[in-house]
């Protein structure tokens, strides 16, 4: 059942996200609880009806991505050699949902541009303060496909913050969108949730969990924050030491393996703090502010350095 995805991915997930995002989807899911949308609205996936699309650098047009129903190819009229522009905007989620595409979805939709043969450079557009953490792997999967076949990726960024942050990290460059606007950082993990114990205890209801005896460990994290541990000052620690932290020091890990240059003196570089565009330059988290005309060109500079490097050291 498609709703099924946003709905744990909003109310039980992990997240790399600015907060702003995830109150915004706790308002879907309230719509979904109080059964303000239809079945025939949240069963289909956004995709079906507004395919995925791409673009050329230096052409006005967008092109559809290919479903699976489709018996054609959309890259066969892409002049070799292109630049493919693909966005990523607004809140990450790994599948597809009603109301947004999946990064599923839009890997596969760059795979098989990278497949095509047609491109030489890829662009992500990207407009996003993050998502859950199951998010980021397919677009940092299909980012060093593209770099394992020679295929150079810049992230061209305005919101770039958390898991957009994580993915961007892995491109070869990354450029800001604009002075003005363009914001960076966010590295962090938090997890959101609510219970309905009230609520169901009002209405004479009874949750009863059973464990064996062989299963003490099973879910104590999440039970500890929900039931409140024997230490009320400690209800939260296990969920923060064992599903928190390690994906929050494996992020700070993926920042500091790809940012060589990332000045990690700044308070709150790797502790979830935003910065503006200069600044974020200053402290070595992106290369340069200067656009979608930057990008394409850095694009090509990387792919031409690359082609003579290699050339030189046969």
């Amino acid at each position: 059942m498609k709703v099924s995805n946003l709905l744990y991915a909003v109310t039980m997930g992990k997240w790399a996200m600015m907060p702003q995002y995830l109150i915004e989807y706790k308002a879907v899911v309230e719509k979904l609880l109080s059964r303000g949308y239809s079945a025939e609205e949240y069963a289909k996936p956004f995709s079906e009806t507004n395919p995925i699309k791409f673009s050329i650098a230096g052409s006005a047009s967008k092109i559809a991505a290919s479903s699976q129903n489709s018996s054609t190819n959309p890259y066969d009229d892409c002049p070799d050699d292109s630049i493919g522009i693909f966005c990523i905007s607004g809140a990450m989620l790994k599948y597809g949902t009603m109301c947004s595409y999946g990064t599923m979805e839009i890997a596969d939709a760059m795979r098989e541009a990278i497949d095509s043969g047609k491109l030489s450079g890829m662009i992500i557009d990207t407009d996003s303060g993050g998502g859950s953490v199951d998010a980021i792997p397919p677009v940092v999967d299909v980012i060093k496909y593209a770099q394992s076949k020679g295929i150079p990726v810049v992230a061209c960024v305005d919101l770039c913050a958390s898991a957009a942050y994580y993915f961007a990290c892995q491109c070869d460059e990354i450029i800001a969108g604009n002075s003005i606007s363009s914001e960076i950082g966010s590295i962090g993990v938090m997890m959101s949730f609510r219970t309905n114990k009230k609520q169901l205890a009002d209405a004479g209801i009874e949750d009863h969990t059973v464990y064996s005896n062989l299963s003490d460990w099973k879910n104590l994290p999440y039970m500890n924050a929900i039931n409140g541990a024997p230490d009320e000052a400690t209800r939260y620690n296990l969920l923060k030491s064992e599903e928190l932290d390690p994906l929050a020091k494996g992020f700070q890990n993926a920042v500091m393996a790809c940012r060589p240059k990332l000045d990690q003196s700044v308070d709150g570089i790797l502790a979830g703090r935003m910065f503006f565009a200069a600044q974020a330059v200053e402290n070595g988290l992106i290369d340069a502010v200067g656009g979608m005309d930057m990008a394409i060109q850095r694009c090509k500079d990387i792919r031409s350095n690359s082609i003579i490097n290699k050339y030189l050291n046969q």
